[in-house]
Order: C-alpha cells, then sequence, then structure tokens
C-alpha cells in the first residue's frame, strides 16, 4: 500500500509542476461558472420550474457535483495510451499497471480538492447551500462510484486499443454519453418523455448521479446502493478480461 501511497503523492506534485499559480485560472473558472449556477437555479425554480426535487435538494445536488467533478467521472493516463504513451512507461515498473493508473488518478485529485473544492465547501453557507449529507450511506455511494468509474474507464481503454485510428473519436463520444448518462450534469430525473425510470437502471446511472442523489436526498439510498454494488460485480469481471486481452494489442511510436 505505502507504494501506491507514494505514486499517489508524486502525481499530486507533478500536477503543480509549473507552480500552483499555473493551476488557478483553471479553478477561478470553474469557481465563476459554479456561482452564477446557483442563482440561476434560484431564478428558474422561484419562477416555477419543475425539477422533481426541492430548490435546496438542487443546490446542493449542483455544488456537489462541482466540487467532486474528478471523482464522479474517472479518467485516468489509459485514455491517452497511444497519444501520450503514458500507459506503455508503466510496464517497467514493478508494479501492477491498473494499480498505477489508479494511484496516479487519485494523485492527481488532491491539488483540486485542496484549492478549488475544500474553498468553495467553506463559501457554501455564504450560498445558501448546505453540504450535510442527506444520508449517511453517502461516503459508500461514492466509493462505489469512484470504482465503477474505473472499471468504465479501463473498458472505454480498451476498446481504443481495439480500434487504434479511433482513440480521439472513442474519447468524445465516451464524454458525451456519461455527461450526459451519468447525470452529473444533467439529473436522470429531469430526462424528458419518461425516460428518467428507465434510465436510473443503466450503469452510467450508477456514477456521478448515484452518490449525487443519495448527498441531496433525492433518491433511496439503499436501492442506489445496490445498483451500484450490481454494476460493480458486472463490469469489474468484464474490465479485467478485456484489459487481458487487450494488452497484447498495445503498440508504440517506433516499434
Amino acid at each position: 500500500m505505502n507504494k501506491y501511497i507514494k505514486t499517489a503523492i508524486m502525481s499530486a506534485f507533478g500536477r503543480t509542476n509549473g507552480g500552483v499559480a499555473y493551476l488557478l485560472p483553471g479553478l477561478a473558472i470553474k469557481a465563476v461558472t459554479l456561482v452564477p449556477l446557483m442563482y440561476l437555479w434560484r431564478a428558474a425554480m422561484s419562477s416555477g420550474a419543475e425539477v422533481g426535487m426541492s430548490l435546496e435538494q438542487m443546490l446542493a445536488y449542483t455544488y456537489a457535483s462541482a466540487l467532486l467533478a474528478d471523482m464522479l467521472f474517472v479518467r485516468t493516463a489509459a485514455s491517452g495510451w497511444l497519444s501520450e504513451g503514458v500507459l506503455l512507461k508503466l510496464y517497467g515498473r514493478p508494479m501492477p499497471v491498473l494499480g498505477q493508473l489508479a494511484a496516479q488518478t487519485a494523485g492527481g485529485w488532491l491539488p483540486a480538492l485542496l484549492l478549488f473544492s475544500l474553498p468553495m465547501a467553506a463559501a457554501a453557507p455564504l450560498l445558501g447551500v448546505s453540504l450535510v449529507p442527506a444520508s449517511p450511506l453517502f461516503p459508500a455511494s461514492l466509493l462505489l462510484c469512484i470504482s465503477l468509474g474505473f472499471a468504465v474507464d479501463f473498458l472505454f481503454a480498451c476498446l481504443s486499443i481495439r480500434l487504434r485510428s479511433m482513440n480521439w473519436l472513442i474519447d468524445r463520444m465516451r464524454v458525451a454519453v456519461a455527461a450526459v448518462l451519468s447525470g452529473t450534469v444533467i439529473p436522470i430525473r429531469l430526462l424528458p418523455f419518461g425516460l428518467s425510470e428507465a434510465m436510473k437502471y443503466q450503469p452510467f446511472a450508477s456514477l456521478g448521479g448515484a452518490p449525487l442523489s443519495i448527498f441531496a436526498g433525492a433518491a433511496d439510498a439503499a436501492e442506489t446502493i445496490a445498483l451500484q454494488l450490481a454494476w460493480n460485480a458486472i463490469l469489474w469481471p468484464l474490465a479485467m478480461l478485456a484489459w487481458k486481452k487487450s494488452q497484447e494489442g498495445m503498440v508504440s511510436y517506433g516499434g
């Protein structure tokens, strides 16, 4: 475990190699985007917009989504295995490749959590947002979301390995599909034409939207976690099998 912790720490420091100031513009944009969004939801729901959640729940859902964005939609270096060459370097180290990917990714979350999420969480009361989870099962749901996120990421990485020339297209499709179907951008319950009930059973709904709904008190925690457990049990074996079969198909520039 110590080697994974050190890998995560190295990854965290790697994000700040250009200095902390290098990260501030991007984090400032996230803050400037989030604050007006709070007022937008207030104006929309005060005008009678029906979103299936109370104003307090909607604000908590949106705010938590911004603070935990990296964890709700996991992206590892595996997606850039060909163009960036990061993945192939991991095979030269005496550690499991998937474990290194997980540690590097988790470490990369730390700068944004410290420089953006913590200050914005402290400022939440000023914006009238409560960040107290509606259910004590929220941490468990978040961990299951992260676990499933890694499995989904590895499956997409395997697909890009199979279809080398379509690597960029696959990544863009993945971002678009996950953004809509995971509920991180648009809550699942806001989908029109009665799609919300059906869509909550698909695997992407067990990603970001699941812990956010539990956090805001907009979903049945026990049912949601049961679905997350089921999808973890289904997708992790598939991800491991696909990864094992895809490794032989990796190539690198120069041979």
